[in-house]
């Protein structure tokens, strides 16, 4: 998700390599923190790949910076991942929060509207994280207050964001 997150950004307009790295940590960092020991290779591989450029500039006061730029082949690629997400960027909430953040990219709102009826669709299942074999459980099936307490807060979150998507799949579809 890293490489989605620096193409997103950078859709938005060129950045160095710092206001990038603070970008990704106000979006992801409190969940998986960015090293720069992972950011700049990740960089690399997308300069490698010609999914974006670097343009060295002088710097305020010492060293000079070198800004990111997206490329064609950078917005291309952001588009085709955006239009289609892996079943587990669609699944997995962090990487779903992170497609999310840059949805808006999409400049079709029927391209948009798939990527939702797909988290809709996903989210309708019946899902758990404890199973009694192959039957998921409910919280009311639990005796374990923690337990318990994991579901509740899923199912308030994921109803929260059921509603939600089906009021923005009613705006996309009237645009």
């Amino acid at each position: 998700m890293l490489k989605l997150a620096i193409l997103g950004f950078l859709y938005d307009r060129p950045l160095h390599g710092y206001e990038l790295r603070r970008h990704l940590v106000a979006l992801t960092g409190h969940i998986r923190p960015i090293s720069d020991g992972t950011l700049y290779p990740a960089i690399k591989r997308l300069e490698a790949d010609g999914l974006l450029t670097r343009e060295t500039e002088p710097g305020a006061v010492a060293a000079p910076r070198h800004t990111l730029h997206l490329t064609p082949a950078g917005r291309a690629a952001l588009f085709d991942w955006l239009r289609a997400p892996e079943d587990l960027d669609i699944s997995d909430e962090n990487r779903w929060f992170t497609v999310l953040a840059f949805l808006r990219h999409l400049d079709a709102p029927a391209d948009q509207a798939a990527v939702l009826r797909r988290r809709l669709a996903f989210l309708s299942e019946p899902a758990s994280f404890f199973y009694e074999g192959t039957r998921p459980l409910r919280a009311e099936d639990i005796t374990d207050p923690f337990r318990s307490g994991v579901l509740l807060v899923a199912r308030a979150t994921s109803q929260a964001e059921i509603t939600w998507l089906h009021d923005t799949l009613t705006l996309l579809e009237t645009t």
